[in-house]
């Protein structure tokens, strides 16, 4: 365009039209549409967020559909709208200048569908708006997964102009780009769009003295919770509570390790099957991997904790007597801490209340056996039969208190691990869950 004339229209039709512009603006497509090659083109660009389509926790992709729009003024163009018929015209993008704008952040191919015409006002401003399907690259932080916020980038610059040539705007404010996003969003899947953020920015090129110049608009989505808080996290909460309750079962009554082995079980296969809908990514761990690790490492405690005490209670027939140390620290003071005190056994008592009314009396050897009357040597063996049979219920009801003692020991330590397994598992899910609230808010905040 050599100046800023008016174009002329011989009649106000599309014929007249197209013929004036053939003259002024058509073929000349190579070059930037202005008068003096120092002027920029100022480009506004805008778009709106159609949908949400995926999000790839691990090839870390960000796929949306978009609708984007520039606007951009011819230098030096215009008509009279009376004198052509119309203020403005659709023409075909390749009889005029196009602005090589693109998505820093673009992956792959573009797979919507193909327009081919623009708008021309008689004001010399072109209004190119264009579907676009954009896989881009976003850096995801998945730590928070199921409760996670991600901030993806749309990087809008020019491919191969420089800011001397091509200076970038706004076209709106980002806030009604949002609320343009919301009302025609038409996919409502698993993500959720929470805010917008825009910012303006240079990007130098090196080893020269200028830069490109970019518009940079921040995606700010949030993961819908709910189907992993159905799928994961509640079955996940009633296992371990199964497992909790099952030190209620009396171990020497029933077998409480083969009903632990079934849940460790049960919980594995669970795990296998849910493992389809965990993110992966080599980034980071997510926090709930910890919390299933939590899980599995309680449910295998719980298993040896009732291993040990099964084997306790089995095995207490064959053990020694327990060390006095023993008894003083577990069955006088840790019975007590865990309510299990144990009274004496009446057992105990008949015995010393057997050993003192039938103590046999002795019957002084002063005569040798054969010289003494029958009565007496009947009385004398009656004698030596009962001290006998003393000393063999003695001996059995020691044995027997001594097992009693190993099966009680075995009983404070069960009533004990119960105890620490509950506050170890209390302290445990209340330390996830404000390290999860932590992270979430903090996420919340920075974007």
């Amino acid at each position: 365009m050599k100046s800023s004339e008016a174009i002329n229209c011989s009649e106000p039709t599309t014929d007249a039209l197209l013929t004036a512009l053939k003259a002024s603006v058509f073929g000349k497509t190579d070059v930037r549409p202005v008068i003096y090659p120092r002027t920029p083109t100022n480009i506004s660009v805008s778009f709106t967020l159609f949908g949400i389509i995926d999000v790839d926790e691990k090839a870390q992709i960000f796929e949306s559909f978009i609708w984007r729009y520039l606007f951009w003024n011819i230098e030096g163009l215009s008509w009279d709208p009376v004198e052509c018929g119309t203020d403005r015209i659709a023409l075909p993008r390749k009889k005029l200048w196009m602005p090589d704008i693109v998505i820093n952040e673009f992956m792959d191919e573009n797979k919507a569908p193909v327009t081919y015409y623009l708008y021309l006002t008689n004001t010399g401003l072109v209004m190119d708006d264009q579907p676009i399907h954009v896989i881009s690259s976003c850096n995801l932080d998945i730590y928070t997964f199921p409760f996670d916020i991600q901030n993806c980038t749309f990087t809008f610059n020019s491919y191969k102009l420089y800011m001397e040539d091509i200076q970038m705007f706004f076209t709106e404010p980002v806030e009604s780009t949002f609320q343009n996003s919301l009302e025609v969003m038409a996919t409502k899947g698993e993500w959720e769009l929470i805010s917008m953020l825009s910012e303006k920015g240079l990007l130098p090129v090196e080893n020269m003295n200028t830069s490109y110049d970019l518009l940079i608009f921040h995606i700010v989505l949030r993961r819908r919770p709910t189907m992993y808080i159905v799928n994961l996290l509640i079955p996940s909460c009633f296992l371990i509570t199964v497992d909790l309750f099952s030190f209620l079962l009396p171990p020497h009554e029933t077998d409480r390790s083969a009903f632990k082995m079934t849940l460790i079980l049960g919980y594995t296969v669970f795990l296998l099957l849910m493992n389809d809908i965990l993110p992966v990514t080599g980034n980071s761990l997510p926090l709930i991997n910890a919390f299933f690790s939590l899980c599995l490492a309680l449910m295998v405690a719980s298993l040896l904790e009732t291993i040990l005490i099964t084997n306790i209670l089995c095995g207490s027939s064959n053990y020694p007597p327990l060390p006095e140390w023993v008894k003083v620290l577990f069955l006088k003071y840790l019975a007590r801490l865990v309510c299990l005190s144990k009274k004496p056994g009446d057992q105990n008592r008949d015995l010393e209340v057997y050993t003192i009314n039938c103590n046999p009396v002795k019957i002084p050897e002063t005569e040798p056996i054969h010289k003494m009357p029958p009565t007496l040597q009947e009385l004398r063996n009656i004698s030596q039969n009962l001290q006998s049979i003393i000393q063999r219920v003695d001996k059995h009801l020691n044995t027997d208190q001594t097992e009693e003692e190993w099966v009680h020991l075995g009983q404070v330590i069960d009533r004990m691990l119960f105890g620490l397994y509950t506050v170890f598992l209390s302290v445990s899910f209340f330390t996830i869950l404000v390290y999860w609230l932590y992270w979430y808010n903090l996420t919340a905040s920075l974007v």
